[in-house]
C-alpha cells in the first residue's frame, strides 16, 4: 500500500514516535508499504533549517516524491475550498491523483474524504 505522509507526520516520525499510534506506526514500518514523503514537506520545512531531512527520509527507506508538473497544473480543481493551507492542499491534490493514501491528523483535510481522499 502507499500513504503519503503530511508534513506533522514526517517531522513526528523523525523526532517524535511518541505523537504517532501503534496502528501507524506500524503501517509506517511495515516494508511492505511504501511511505511517501512529498517534495511539499520539504518546502514546508524549510524554515527549520534542517536540511539533512531528505537523506534521512531515503536513510529509513521512504521514497520522495517531486511535485510533477501534472499535479501542478491540475491543482485547480481541487474543490471544495475546504482548507486554506495551499501545501496542506497540494498533499490532498497528490494523494488523490496518484491513488495515495494521506497519513494525517489534520481535521481540515479529512472533510475531502467526500471527494475520495484516503485517510489514515
Amino acid at each position: 500500500m502507499n500513504y503519503l505522509l503530511d508534513t506533522h507526520y514526517l517531522l513526528w516520525t523523525i523526532a517524535d514516535t511518541k505523537k504517532i499510534s501503534k496502528k501507524t506506526k506500524d503501517i509506517i514500518t511495515n516494508s511492505e508499504n511504501t511511505i511517501i514523503i512529498s517534495s511539499i514537506s520539504f518546502w514546508v520545512i524549510s524554515g527549520l533549517a534542517i536540511e539533512d531531512i531528505p537523506q534521512i527520509c531515503t536513510q529509513m527507506g521512504f521514497y520522495i516524491e517531486p511535485l510533477s508538473h501534472t499535479d501542478s497544473i491540475t491543482y485547480h480543481h481541487l474543490k471544495p475550498d475546504y482548507h486554506k493551507d495551499p501545501f496542506d492542499k497540494m498533499l490532498i491534490w497528490q494523494a488523490l491523483c496518484n491513488n495515495y493514501t494521506l497519513v494525517t491528523n489534520d481535521e481540515k483535510i479529512k472533510q475531502y474524504k467526500a471527494l475520495g481522499l484516503k485517510i489514515l
